[in-house]
């Protein structure tokens, strides 16, 4: 059963620009160490947090309360399997919303999906209740 969907579509050059100005305070304030590896790791790096951006905000909308009751942005965090395909991890208030909305008997699942054409960056949530 599905419990929640989110999508969200972010502007790289604007993540870009928010890199320049902001550089370290933006980068530890909004992503993990893990999701900050990641960045410096790839060729293009905005596009890479812009996607991280998006799915945080498409998580948050699947969670049905938007980025407001005390989700904090680490609170979602984005990391690939060894196949390369996104996952999202919640903790803090992202988890005890999400084990709330979970019906008993079930375990939620997290689906992200991302992807980017400059100057657009998209991520899609969709959050699966699945009997235990």
């Amino acid at each position: 059963m599905i419990l929640g969907i989110g999508t969200d579509l972010a502007n790289i050059d604007r993540i870009a620009g928010v890199l320049e100005r902001h550089g370290d305070r933006f980068r530890n304030r909004v992503f993990t160490e893990t999701e900050q590896r990641k960045a410096k790791r790839r060729p293009h790096e905005p596009a890479t947090y812009a996607k991280r951006w998006a799915a945080k905000e498409a998580c948050s909308k699947a969670l049905g309360t938007g980025l407001r009751m005390g989700i904090a942005w680490k609170d979602m965090a984005v990391s690939n399997l060894a196949t390369g395909q996104p996952v999202m991890a919640v903790t803090g208030w992202a988890a005890e919303r999400l084990a709330a909305m979970t019906p008993p008997g079930h375990k939620a699942v997290i689906h992200v999906t991302l992807t980017d054409d400059h100057p657009w960056a998209q991520a899609f949530v969709v959050i699966e209740a699945v009997p235990e």
